[in-house]
């Protein structure tokens, strides 16, 4: 009987000779990811990872392009490249009013709509590496809600009860509330969670339901008590949309999603371990609590940021990963960079759609994501049930 492969070290059987375990221990100790190497080597998609980010780069700079010449303004391609050259004639200038339309509508909406787009799908495919299950979510754990509920009480309450908060960090305050409501849920996750040193990603699971439910209730308090302007603006807000996109917005968000998005990489390997078992990552030499905390901590911040600028948007952090998993692999090397890409792109091709299909009216962009989502969703389910023989 020939070796088995396992994670911290090959189980000999009995027939296996003492020349053969003389032969196979000093390798494994040397390297104890060489049975999984010798495994995936057959399956090894990296070179089709590699291809498919480039590919996403470009995807990525057309859809931005396309973003913003799409509407009624006379924006075509060449038009905006020698205005931007400063090549431009009589016959080829921008007005006034197309410039301010490009500059302070669509530019800004592009540009959030990568930044949102990136930071959930990445946060989604955290989430999953992190619980082990492609259909984790930053809402499952209550991130999205508690993020929500730190947006919702900045908005209806405002200034008369959050005065130092606003003039100590000005632009910054819708998102840095939403952050502290994220970080919040974050900690009483943990605290609910973890004992002895350890964390129970069933009881967090748990626990997310059961803290998203009591955000939810004490939102849904703060919207009974808002006025007519606050409840529209909060009614919008909810459904998700980047129609307030500006400059000032991204401001407030962009360093905190970004700062996020460069965490992310140094966090790939270890979740690679992770998806071994806590136990086999601990002895491969991940710290798996520190792991663990940097990831949700990351996640928080991005999705406190992404959810304070654009509200309520569903189904991207669930389907983009999910969908790159089944082309290039659960590597999370390529799986966390391809995700920031597709997640950017198909963010700025929804609020595409989401400002074209009803002209001049606007949808808000979460349900357009929630019409592609949800039928996706139900098909993860049914494959998954379907494999399992239920």
């Amino acid at each position: 009987m020939p070796p088995s492969n396992a994670v911290m070290g090959d189980v000999l059987s009995p027939d296996t000779q003492p020349s053969q375990r003389r032969q196979t221990a000093p390798a494994q100790r040397l390297s104890p990811l060489a049975g999984i190497r010798a495994e995936g080597a057959a399956g090894d998609r990296s070179r089709l990872a590699r291809l498919l980010i480039v590919a996403l780069v470009g995807v990525t700079i057309l859809a931005f392009g396309a973003s913003v010449m799409t509407g009624a303004a006379d924006a075509s391609i060449g038009n905006l490249l020698r205005w931007l050259t400063g090549t431009e004639t009589a016959e080829t200038a921008l007005s006034l009013r197309d410039r301010i339309i490009i500059l302070d509508i669509r530019l800004p909406r592009a540009v959030l709509g990568l930044l949102v787009g990136a930071a959930l799908a990445v946060s989604g495919a955290v989430m999953q590496g992190l619980f082990r299950n492609p259909l984790a979510d930053p809402g499952l754990v209550g991130v999205s809600a508690g993020a929500g509920l730190g947006a919702v009480l900045t908005i209806v309450l405002g200034a008369s009860v959050f005065g130092p908060l606003f003039a100590l960090v000005g632009i910054y305050a819708l998102p840095v509330a939403a952050f502290l409501g994220a970080l919040l849920t974050t900690f009483l996750l943990y605290r609910i969670a973890t004992r002895g040193g350890q964390t129970s990603v069933a009881t967090m699971l748990l626990a997310g339901v059961a803290l998203a439910a009591l955000a939810g209730a004490v939102t849904g308090v703060l919207i009974f008590v808002a006025d007519d302007k606050q409840l529209r603006d909060l009614t919008f807000w909810g459904l998700g949309s980047l129609a307030g996109a500006s400059w000032a917005k991204i401001a407030g968000a962009a360093p905190i999603i970004l700062l996020s998005l460069a965490v992310v990489p140094f966090l790939a390997r270890g979740l690679n371990a992770l998806t071994l078992g806590e136990a086999a990552a601990f002895h491969m030499g991940v710290p798996v609590q520190r792991l663990k905390t940097v990831a949700v901590v990351t996640v928080a911040a991005s999705t406190g940021a992404a959810v304070a600028v654009s509200g309520g948007i569903g189904f991207v952090g669930i389907v983009v990963p999910h969908v790159l998993r089944l082309m290039i692999g659960p590597d999370n090397r390529y799986l966390l960079p391809a995700s920031a890409l597709l997640g950017g792109t198909l963010l700025i091709v929804a609020d595409m759609v989401a400002r074209t299909i009803v002209p001049p009216a606007e949808l808000p962009i979460g349900i357009i994501t929630a019409f592609a989502g949800a039928p996706f969703f139900l098909w993860i389910l049914l494959r998954g049930r379907t494999q399992m023989g239920l």
